[in-house]
């Protein structure tokens, strides 16, 4: 698809909704560098793609970070929406595929390896391959774990305080808004500028995983 911008697909697309017209404004600002177009997608979109998770995702809190993923996955990809179609369209669709991508991947994470896999043609045992010559693997996680911890240290307070709650002490977004005493929407704004502080600083070490 081609990049929206003010010199293409600038035009409204025929019998386009007013809601669909101001995304569009929306989105030729924030690819003009404009943070608080982003934050108007965010306040816009934020519960709409909430509820649309939740009919597919039972936990409430899981919920909160897919929606977080969700618009960090848009955002890194603004520059290949095309305003042929409605911007609420291209989202709900990145919503939908992230959203299952996470449960086929959780799926796979919950097979259990002593059952038999049913395919059309019988059973088969899974066969997993002898690991133990990895004498390194272990070390290899801790070093990992050592990187995060290091870009976790290195993020502003008010972005590392929520991000150690969050993904340290497990708490649910409404247990960090009261331990830190600050509104719940800032708190998601908080660990959504913080992930997106630990993506960019992950991507530079991403030679050392």
């Amino acid at each position: 698809m081609s990049d929206i911008s003010t010199e293409k697909n600038s035009s409204p697309r025929e019998n386009a909704s007013a809601s669909s017209i101001e995304d569009d404004g929306f989105v030729i600002r924030a690819l003009k560098g404009d943070e608080s177009a982003y934050k108007d997608l965010m306040n816009k979109y934020d519960r709409p793609i909430y509820f649309h998770i939740r009919k597919m995702i039972k936990e409430k809190e899981l919920v909160e970070d897919l929606v977080q993923e969700v618009f960090m996955k848009a955002f890194k990809n603004l520059s290949t929406y095309s305003n042929e179609y409605a911007f609420s369209t291209w989202l709900y669709r990145i919503a939908t595929n992230h959203t299952i991508d996470y449960l086929r991947k959780k799926k796979l994470q919950t097979l259990s390896i002593n059952d038999p896999y049913k395919t059309k043609d019988g059973e088969l045992e899974i066969q997993l391959p002898d690991e133990t010559y990895a004498t390194d693997k272990a070390v290899i996680k801790k070093e990992r774990k050592q990187i995060v911890q290091n870009a976790i240290e290195n993020l502003p307070e008010k972005y590392r305080a929520v991000i150690q709650l969050r993904h340290m002490d497990e708490l649910s977004y409404d247990e960090i808004a009261d331990e830190l005493d600050l509104p719940l929407g800032t708190v998601k704004a908080h660990i959504f500028r913080a992930r997106e502080l630990l993506y960019k600083a992950l991507i530079d070490k991403r030679g050392s995983f």
